[in-house]
Formats: structure tokens, sequence, C-alpha cells
């Protein structure tokens, strides 16, 4: 497990990540997916998601980063030279939690 920052898009979650580490490398081996999203504030208070990889691109990879840059750690994305980013698409199977 390791924390991961998310998106929606109405119909899918997306996952951004970059080319070659694990997270890309796992979900291309196996696209089945499983999130535990937590409220930071309430811990009693969760949803967890399962799916799989409806899909993966290179669309908006860079700029979509930077959004989520902005939105969790409140700046702009620190580009890395010759990193490749990427996007996986992820469609729900089952949502259960404590909302």
């Amino acid at each position: 497990m390791t924390p991961v920052w998310i998106d929606f898009d109405g119909k899918y979650l997306l996952v951004n990540t970059a080319e070659s580490r694990a997270k890309d490398r796992n979900m291309r081996r196996d696209g089945r997916v499983a999130l535990s999203i937590m409220d930071p504030d309430e811990p009693y208070t969760h949803l967890d998601i399962r799916g799989h990889v409806a899909e993966i691109t290179h669309d908006g990879a860079e700029e979509h980063i930077d959004t989520l840059s902005r939105r969790y750690d409140g700046k702009p994305w620190t580009y890395q030279p010759g990193q490749v980013r990427v996007i996986f698409k992820i469609a729900p199977d089952s949502i259960t939690g404590n909302v």
C-alpha cells in the first residue's frame, strides 16, 4: 500500500504516476486496484474502492499531475527531466465504507 493522489472525472478514478515506477509496473501487470480513502479529520470515516484499470493514457498527464500537485500540495509540480507521466483510469467495481 502506498499513498497516492487521486482524481475523479465523473466516470473513472484517475491515478497519475511516472512510467517505470512500481505503481506503473504493478497496474500494467495486474489491472486489479484497491483504494482506501480516509477522512483525515475523522479516521473512522472511509471509502474502500475495488476496481480495474480501464484505460492507460499519456494524454494530458503532464497537466494533470500539475493540477493534482496544486490541489494536494498547494504548489506547482516540479518536473523532472526525462520523466514520462501516465494516467491510469480506474473503473470502480465495488464501493464500501463508513461515510
